[in-house]
């Protein structure tokens, strides 16, 4: 009797409920390869939470499996979450990627403190064997260089992962997507395609990089002030064209922002970015030259309120400032749940006068994804058996699928699944398989926790209606009240006399009916919580989070 063939599981752990914290596992008998380790900015009603992260349990609970990681390109979308997953690996497990991408990862690890893992750098077209994977990269464009797409061979069948992509025919660094190594791998049969489903919903092509090129130059010669340009600051094609016009038109450029900083010097020195150092003058040399002959590059693009395009606009920034003589370019789209944010910096900026240009007045921005006759190419060209769209809310996975059953895949070889879901692959033929737990993680401060609904929704309760504190002191003989204290927080009726001093009524009634009954103290808090939750909504109709505080003198 023949024994049954080991199935490779594709387990994606991040990145098909939202645009972020990207995550995928290959298990394939005793090896696992992960692509690409993301994170996830956390929207509004994740109060205090600074990143978001996929739950990456799976990965470590099958640590002995792990052959590599590979990372497809340099967004943090991909490779935020690398420092908070390698802190709980062992350092031996290697990173292979573009000499890019590493030099990004290394400088994001030394942020963290932590000791660089062997790296592996990888070029479009070599491949190498990672268990019992036998991998291959070919070249993708994208927003960022050096961005990779993979092919992953395994004794149960062949997967195609794109990683970010679009089909840019004149990318800045003239470096196209390899048409001939994934047409010679759709010749040798790829039975499961993943591929990029963030524009899936957009009609027509993706403008190409280099038309953004002109519209930069043109506002940046024709400004009469400073001219301040926020972006992503791991877009290097963008970075490399502002300073291109900016070289061209006789003006000096400032990078200001941390990471941008850290990217641009980085880029440099990997070859990525081309500028001559007599053109970049630091930030406390500006005053020095006339505002017609500066250029500022800039983070805030999103309107992070600690940026340094946030803190140009509240004359917060230490070295720069913005006038009303000057031209702001926000060169990036908003990633969903920011508009609000971006919107907040366009009026601050909007009040100091300057003018402000974004993509709905001029081509300033252009996406790195590919849009739906993109997305139909690839699949046409890659022919797979079976498509599985990836990197993107639901929406976008949906809309990849009915692109797919436009060019000829079958309905019943399409999978639009959830994060956690699984696929099992035998000789080419794929279906669901047993999911894994999966989920997101909260990094706090200096914790990374588990997704707690709890302390979120006592977060959002106290953004809403504030804290009120009562504390009781009660006579241990006669178990009455003596004295009642009432503090609040964040309360609409926090000067309101009266109001404290019928809710000290209410609770010293409460707390005297108890004294009758041999009521414990637990009891006791929670009369006291529920009474005075109670009078405050009956007076004011709203529920501040109530906080008893119960003593026995």
């Amino acid at each position: 009797m023949a024994r049954r063939q080991e199935p490779l599981r594709i387990i994606p752990l991040g990145g098909l409920d939202g645009i972020g914290k990207n995550m995928t596992a290959f298990e394939y008998g005793n090896d696992m390869v992960l692509v690409d380790a993301g994170l996830m900015f956390p929207d509004d009603e994740q109060l205090g939470i600074d990143l978001v992260l996929p739950d990456y349990t799976y990965v470590l609970e099958n640590e002995d499996k792990l052959r590599g990681i590979i990372i497809t390109h340099g967004h943090e979308d991909h490779t935020g979450a690398l420092p908070y997953l390698l802190m709980d690996l062992q350092p031996k497990v290697p990173i292979y990627s573009s000499k890019l991408t590493l030099g990004l990862i290394e400088g994001k690890l030394a942020e963290h403190r932590i000791k660089s893992p062997k790296f592996r750098e990888v070029h479009d077209g070599q491949c190498i064997q990672l268990g019992s994977f036998d991998i291959c990269f070919f070249a993708m464009t994208h927003s960022i260089p050096a961005a990779l797409g993979v092919v992953l061979r395994t004794p149960a069948g062949t997967v195609m992962h794109t990683g970010d992509f679009k089909l840019d025919q004149t990318p800045i660094d003239g470096r196209t997507p390899n048409y001939h190594a994934i047409n010679a791998y759709a010749s040798e049969g790829i039975d499961l395609l993943l591929s990029d489903s963030t524009n899936a919903t957009l009609p027509g092509f993706t403008p190409s990089e280099a038309a953004v090129g002109p519209a930069l130059r043109h506002i940046i010669k024709n400004a009469p002030g400073r001219v301040v340009v926020a972006s992503f600051a791991s877009h290097i094609h963008r970075l490399q064209q502002v300073c291109d016009a900016s070289v061209a038109v006789g003006r000096k450029v400032v990078v200001t922002g941390r990471s941008m900083i850290t990217n641009t010097r980085i880029a440099r020195e990997l070859g990525y970015l081309h500028i001559d150092d007599s053109n970049i003058i630091d930030a406390f040399e500006v005053d020095e030259l006339p505002d017609d002959k500066i250029v500022v590059l800039c983070t805030g693009s999103q309107g992070e309120p600690l940026s340094a395009l946030s803190r140009m606009a509240n004359g917060e920034h230490k070295s720069l400032s913005i006038s009303s003589n000057d031209t702001v370019i926000i060169s990036a789209t908003p990633v969903p749940g920011n508009e609000k944010s971006v919107g907040n910096i366009v009026n601050a900026l909007s009040k100091v006068g300057c003018t402000v240009y974004d993509k709905s007045q001029t081509l300033v921005h252009v996406s790195g994804h590919g849009s739906q006759e993109e997305l139909k190419l690839m699949l046409a060209m890659v022919k797979p058996t079976y498509f599985m769209p990836v990197h993107g809310e639901a929406v976008h996975l949906r809309a990849h699928a009915r692109l797919a059953l436009e060019v000829g895949i079958p309905k019943e070889n399409i999978f639009v699944i959830d994060n956690g879901d699984t696929l099992e692959m035998r000789n080419g033929n794929v279906h669901i398989g047993k999911p894994v737990d999966s989920g997101v993680v909260y990094v706090d401060g200096l914790s990374v926790t588990d997704a707690d609904p709890v302390v979120l929704r006592d977060r959002q309760k106290l953004s809403q209606d504030g804290i009120v504190t009562c504390v009781v002191t009660i006579s241990h003989r006669s178990r009455k009240a003596r004295d009642i204290e009432i503090y609040s927080r964040g309360v609409s009726f926090a000067n309101d006399e009266g109001l404290a001093i019928d809710a000290q009524e209410v609770v010293r009634a409460r707390v005297d009916k108890s004294s009758d009954s041999d009521v414990g103290v637990d009891q006791l808090r929670k009369g006291v919580r529920n009474g005075l939750s109670n009078f405050l909504w009956n007076r004011t109709h709203t529920r501040p989070m109530v906080i008893p505080v119960v003593m026995e003198v």
